[in-house]
C-alpha cells in the first residue's frame, strides 16, 4: 500500500468517525438536536408573526375609532 493510499484509509477513518457523531449511531445525534432546535425557532417566529398582527390590528381599529368618534375637521 502506497502512502496515498493509506492516507486516503486514514481520511475515510476519520469522516466516519465524524458522521457517525454528527447522525448519531443509535441514539439521537447532533443533527436531530438541531433539527429541534430549529422547529421551536420557527415556532417563535410564527408565534411573533401572529402578535404583530394582532397588534397591527387592533392599532388600526383604534385609529379608526378615534376618527370616527372624534371626526376630522
Amino acid at each position: 500500500m502506497t502512502d496515498f493510499e493509506g492516507q486516503v484509509l486514514s481520511d475515510l477513518c476519520v469522516l466516519k468517525s465524524q458522521m457517525n457523531e454528527v447522525l448519531g449511531i443509535g441514539q439521537p445525534g447532533r443533527l436531530v438536536h438541531l433539527e429541534g432546535r430549529m422547529m421551536d425557532h420557527e415556532k417563535t417566529v410564527q408565534r411573533l408573526k401572529g402578535m404583530a398582527g394582532a397588534f397591527g390590528a387592533l392599532l388600526t381599529i383604534a385609529h379608526v375609532a378615534i376618527d370616527f368618534l372624534f371626526g376630522r375637521h
